[in-house]
């Protein structure tokens, strides 16, 4: 691997896997993460004396190369504090620079253009006092050595990566049933529209729902209104709820399993273009979003999650900043189900949305850190049975008002009659030929219809 042929080992659920060489530790990066990182930097934390995998860190590469400096620094920093926090500052670290060449260009030529930053993130390292055992550029299917200067294991053209399922730590990880969910890219996609014509429909049912919604959810907007709009929210994302209360269909009529596409496509046609659309401009409400956060476990929690990928490919341009909450509760429902890989990019995808969306960026972190969303569900299911409690208490008390005024009424008699309204109309008697009521009309319209042009407000929903 280098001069000094540092060994590290992963773990795939208790089991350790050593691994040796530039190759190995190459092959192992897909199921460290979850997924095949695509134009992205990745960070590894080791510990102890045979390297021991800890936490890593992934963000994409910077196109413009002054930013690699600063990107570095704070990589190495988030990652240092991250480890210092949990259990100890790492021993070591590896990174990954992987990037696909661009038109015309080589995997080689890839290696040498990304140079500078692989050297920027391994001063960036040694200034914490953190050694860097290795830094891999991993190309168009093959892998480069930044560090090691042997070119018996690590040629100047670099060297294929290992088929797929062949390695140690494939059969490793297959042993313990881990997967790899595809390629970064492909994980993204699952969340963006597709560009297909359905788009325009879409875009027209979000300016018509825009138009309705919006000057009822803005700050400084009556909570009268914002309740309606929640209430109607939360009664629609209910109903589709259920549409996907059934799992997706895995294979088709011939027995073949099924793709990603396919599946998305099943799911968008679940949902109308209109109710999406009533549901993104919902969920731009802070406290509609925190109520639709509650779909977190079991079925439900699966369910919520493919509701939330279909609106987040809804948010077509221009509304691509509405995503935020939806990306936001995918990720939410994948982390708190498990799926730790997709919580990631959801989330990542939500700060690319909005990167001032607060909701987004407290679970990233969390989700980042390692840290156990139990805490988080177990908030949440208080907040619930609280409020359900009280919705029984109201139920209850009212159930008791309408009781007692029945008993009431039975004991005198029954309602009293209403009395003759007395006025202009009884005095004449009561509306003779040719008479007309006196007075101001009580049907008078309660007040004026909105003008158009008003200021226009912010979202509410961070």
């Amino acid at each position: 691997m280098n001069a000094n042929h540092h060994e590290t080992s992963a773990s795939t659920h208790g089991r350790q896997i050593t691994l040796r060489s530039p190759s190995e530790l190459a092959d192992a990066l897909p199921f460290v993460l979850g997924f095949h990182p695509t134009d992205s930097v990745v960070l590894v934390a080791l510990h102890g004396a045979n390297g021991r995998f800890g936490g890593r860190i992934r963000v994409g590469i910077p196109r413009a190369p002054g930013e690699w400096d600063s990107t570095a620094d704070h990589l190495a920093e988030c990652l240092v504090e991250t480890s210092a926090r949990h259990s100890a500052p790492p021993d070591g670290i590896v990174g990954f620079l992987c990037q696909d060449p661009r038109p015309g260009e080589t995997a080689a030529q890839v290696h040498e253009r990304l140079r500078p930053f692989a050297q920027r993130l391994r001063t960036a390292c040694g200034a914490l006092d953190i050694p860097v055992y290795e830094v891999l550029c991993i190309s168009d299917g093959r892998h480069f050595s930044y560090c090691c200067p042997d070119e018996r294991c690590c040629p100047p053209e670099g060297t294929p990566l290992a088929l797929s399922g062949t390695s140690v730590m494939a059969a490793a990880a297959a042993y313990a049933g881990i997967q790899v969910r595809g390629s970064l890219r492909d994980l993204e996609a699952g969340f963006k529209p597709t560009g297909a014509p359905g788009d325009a429909e879409q875009r027209s049912a979000l300016d018509a729902a825009a138009a309705a919604i919006v000057p009822r959810v803005v700050e400084g907007a009556e909570e009268r209104g914002r309740a309606l709009v929640r209430e109607t929210t939360l009664a629609l994302a209910g109903r589709l709820l259920g549409r996907f209360a059934e799992p997706p269909r895995r294979t088709g009529a011939d027995g073949a399993r099924l793709g990603r596409a396919v599946l998305d496509a099943d799911d968008d046609a679940r949902v109308e273009p209109a109710e999406a659309a009533a549901v993104i401009l919902g969920l731009q409400d802070r406290l509609t979003r925190d109520r639709l956060a509650e779909w977190m476990e079991g079925g439900e929690g699966a369910a919520a999650a493919r509701l939330w990928r279909v609106l987040a490919r809804r948010c077509v341009a221009p509304y691509e900043e509405y995503a935020a909450a939806p990306l936001s509760l995918a990720g939410w429902a994948a982390w708190s189900t498990g799926d730790e890989p997709t919580a990631r990019v959801a989330l990542n995808l939500a700060l690319r949305a909005d990167p001032e969306y607060v909701f987004a960026r407290l679970l990233h972190q969390a989700c980042n850190e390692g840290l156990d969303p139990e805490a988080l569900r177990s908030c949440l299911r208080g907040e619930r049975e609280n409020r359900e409690a009280a919705e029984r208490t109201t139920a209850l008390h009212t159930r008791s008002t309408r009781t007692r005024t029945r008993t009431r009424a039975a004991r005198h008699g029954g309602p009293r009659p209403a009395l003759p309204r007395t006025g202009p109309a009884t005095l004449r008697g009561r509306g003779a030929p040719g008479a007309r009521p006196a007075g101001r009309a009580s049907t008078r319209p309660g007040g004026s219809a909105p003008r158009p042009g008003g200021r226009r407000g912010t979202r509410s929903g961070r």
